[in-house]
């Protein structure tokens, strides 16, 4: 299926959508403060029930996309799988950790509020330790990635991530001297990971079953339109919150995205080289550097809020992930298909 995903509008033109939903919600958390306060009320067990069923609407439908069944095809290309299992577990979250602590904690510091620094340094570890599972799709074909590649990297990603990425996240937030509650971070991988991944591949076998990949393509295609409005909403709620941190100091989203950046193109560059050094062919390759570097945004966007809440660094962060995606994966998609003749050589 990946090798027919095709960019959508509101794929590419993201960044727009989230620059109009960072205006709306800035303008509602201003004129409608009480509602804002209403939502972030609804609590069960530190779980924000309407974030919970908007990250739910985003999370499924991707996961759908994702065949396990693909996880036979590993040893095809193991050397690709590899080098991004590498890059993946073993570089990116920490370089990110590196790069937060220079940036956030000493170069930017003077420039941002002095009591959101820990936790814009925590939402960046957790952009970085999520890697990406749907986006990739897009990004393999237009870089004329392997599909089967592609569908194998990703289901082993997302098996590795169930049991990865608590643990990750919470040794790098220590090491940051952040403390996080253990309880919550396993309750948000169970909620936002484990029981989407298990739901997500029953019912994609159910739909297969019953009508084949007809049928679950005409699905995906019925709701991909309702996990695009869930993402607007939810950033729409978080700008709603963090309206008032934007206004008084604008360059906050501007400093949050460099590090982001400095870490798309060293992971991307990083798996692009290694796969060129180990003879792996570049429709491999490709893929490799951009699953290297893009992130899971909305995980990350779930469980910022879960552990630190709405109005905290660590959402916004995640956030500004999402801002940039689209435009910076695009320049990496370019970089990989302009220098496919150098590669080969």
């Amino acid at each position: 299926m990946a090798d027919k995903t095709a960019m959508s509008t509101f794929e590419r033109y993201l960044t727009l959508w989230v620059t109009l939903c960072i205006l709306v919600g800035i303008s509602l958390g201003h004129w409608l403060p009480s509602l804002f306060q209403t939502v972030g009320q609804m609590e069960l067990a530190q779980v924000n029930l309407p974030v919970a069923l908007l990250i739910w609407l985003m999370i499924i439908p991707m996961l759908l996309k994702v065949d396990f069944g693909s996880l036979h095809q590993v040893k095809e290309h193991w050397r690709g799988i590899a080098i991004t299992l590498f890059i993946n577990w073993g570089v990116k979250p920490f370089s990110m950790a590196l790069l937060a602590w220079l940036f956030i904690r000493h170069l930017f510091a003077p420039y941002l509020p002095a009591e959101q620094l820990d936790s814009y340094i925590a939402g960046l570890i957790l952009l970085a330790a999520a890697p990406c599972t749907a986006m990739v799709f897009v990004w393999s074909r237009l870089s004329g990635g392997d599909p089967n590649f592609t569908l194998s990297q990703v289901a082993l990603n997302d098996t590795i991530m169930i049991f990865a990425f608590a643990p990750i996240v919470g040794f790098l937030l220590g090491l940051s001297s952040i403390h996080v509650p253990w309880q919550t971070l396993l309750l948000s991988v169970t909620l936002y990971i484990l029981i989407p991944v298990v739901f997500a591949q029953w019912w994609r076998r159910q739909l297969i079953l019953k009508g084949g990949q007809a049928r679950l393509e005409q699905r995906l295609s019925q709701l991909n339109p309702l996990s695009l409005v869930a993402l607007l909403l939810t950033l729409i709620l978080l700008f709603g919150f963090q309206g008032q941190h934007i206004i008084q100091q604008p360059l906050i989203i501007l400093l949050l995205a460099i590090p982001i950046l400095f870490q798309v193109y060293f992971t991307s560059g990083l798996a692009y080289l290694l796969n060129r050094q180990c003879h792996v062919s570049h429709s491999v390759a490709g893929p490799s550097a951009l699953i290297g570097a893009s992130n899971f945004f909305e995980l990350a966007v779930a469980a910022a809020i879960s552990l630190f809440g709405f109005q905290s660094g660590a959402a916004l962060a995640t956030v500004v992930g999402v801002l940039v995606e689209v435009p910076v994966m695009l320049s990496v998609v370019k970089i990989v298909n302009t220098t496919r003749t150098w590669y080969d050589k």
